[in-house]
C-alpha cells in the first residue's frame, strides 16, 4: 500500500515510518475516506508489530480503532479478522495491548448486538492473556467469551489450582461457575464444571463416588464437601426449585461460611428462584419516608418499587445461554 514506509520499517526506521504513517491516515481521515485510513493503518501498524515495534505498532492501532468508531464501522468477519490479527501479533508484555483490548471491546459494544462487548473478541483476548500466565485479565475476558471459553477457562483455572494445596478444588471451579450463572450462562457454567472435573478425576488418590438414582447420576467427593454443593447447586438451578435451593445452602451451612459466596449465591436466588434478595434500607430514612407518604426517600414505596422490577428476570436468564 505504501512502499515507501515499507522499506523504512525493513530499514529500521521505525520512528520516521510511524510518524509519517499517522500523517497520511490523518489526511484520509480529515476527507473521512475511512476504507484507506484502514488500509493503510492496518499494514502499517501489521509491519510495525511483526518488527518487534510493539509501542508504535500498537499506536497505530489504536488510531485503527478511532477510525472504526469514527467511521461507524460494524463488526463483521472483516473488521474483527483485522483487530485480531494486529492483536496476536502484538510482542509479549507490551503495555499498550490491554488498552487496544479495552478499546476494541468498547468499539465492539458500541456498534455491535453485544452490550458487553463481542465474545469473539472476549475469546481471543482471554486466550492470550492464558497462554501469557496473566489469570486475572484471561478469566475477565473468557467468561464473556463463546462457546469455546468454559474449556478454555477450565483448563487455565485447572492449572491454577495445581499449583495450590488439594482442597482447594472447589474455590477454583467456583471461579467459573459462579461467574457464568450470574452472567446467565448456565450452559457454559455446566461445561466449565464437567470439564473442571474431568481433570481433577485423573488425580491420583482423590477419593470419589459415584450416586446413580432413577433421574441422574452424579459423581461425589467426600473430601470436598463444596465441589458437591457446586454440582448439586447446577442440578437445582436446571430445575429452578426454590425449596431445593434452600434445601442445598442449609445441608452445606457450615461448609459455606468458610467461602465468601454469599452475595452470589443471593443474586443467584434471585435471579433463578425468584428468592428476593433482602434489600438493606436505612430506618431513618424508611421511617421519613414513611411519614411523607413514601416519597422519594427510598422508604416504603421505593423499597417495593425495587424489588418488582427484577420479576421477569428468571425464566428469561435461565434460558439464555
Amino acid at each position: 500500500h505504501n512502499p515507501a514506509n515499507a522499506a523504512r520499517i525493513a530499514e529500521g526506521q521505525f520512528y520516521e515510518a510511524h510518524q509519517q504513517l499517522r500523517v497520511i491516515a490523518s489526511r484520509y481521515v480529515k476527507a473521512q475516506d475511512w476504507d484507506n485510513a484502514t488500509s493503510i493503518l492496518h499494514t502499517g501498524a501489521q509491519s510495525l508489530l511483526q518488527a518487534g515495534q510493539g509501542g508504535s505498532g500498537g499506536d497505530l492501532c489504536i488510531f485503527l480503532l478511532d477510525v472504526f468508531n469514527k467511521g461507524e464501522v460494524k463488526p463483521d468477519a472483516s473488521s474483527k479478522g483485522k483487530l485480531l490479527g494486529l492483536l496476536r501479533a502484538f510482542p509479549k508484555d507490551e503495555p499498550t495491548k490491554k488498552k487496544f483490548v479495552g478499546e476494541m471491546i468498547g468499539w465492539s459494544a458500541k456498534f455491535g448486538e453485544y452490550p458487553a462487548g463481542d465474545p469473539e473478541i472476549h475469546h481471543v483476548a482471554g486466550s492470550l492473556y492464558a497462554d501469557e500466565l496473566e489469570p486475572y485479565e484471561a478469566e475477565r475476558h473468557l467468561l464473556l467469551g463463546n462457546q469455546d471459553s468454559p474449556s478454555t477457562l477450565a483448563t487455565l483455572e485447572y492449572a491454577w489450582y495445581e499449583a495450590d494445596e488439594p482442597h482447594t478444588a472447589p474455590l477454583y471451579c467456583a471461579r467459573g461457575v459462579l461467574p457464568y450463572l450470574l452472567t446467565g450462562n448456565l450452559r457454559a457454567a455446566n461445561k466449565f464444571f464437567l470439564l473442571f472435573t474431568a481433570f481433577l478425576s485423573k488425580k491420583p488418590g482423590l477419593n470419589t463416588q459415584q450416586i446413580s438414582t432413577s433421574a441422574s447420576d452424579l459423581r461425589t467427593y467426600p473430601t470436598l464437601p463444596l465441589l458437591n454443593f457446586i454440582g448439586l447447586l447446577l442440578r437445582s438451578v436446571e430445575r429452578g426449585d426454590p425449596s431445593l435451593f434452600r434445601q442445598l445452602k442449609s445441608h452445606y451451612a457450615t461448609d459455606l461460611k468458610e467461602v465468601n459466596w454469599n452475595e452470589a449465591l443471593d443474586q443467584l436466588g434471585e435471579m433463578y428462584f425468584g428468592i428476593k434478595i433482602p434489600r438493606q434500607g436505612n430506618p431513618m430514612l424508611d421511617m421519613l419516608g414513611g411519614m411523607f407518604g413514601g416519597g422519594g426517600f427510598g422508604g416504603g414505596g421505593g423499597g417495593a418499587k425495587k424489588a418488582s422490577s427484577t420479576k421477569g428476570i428468571a425464566p428469561a436468564a435461565a434460558g439464555l445461554d
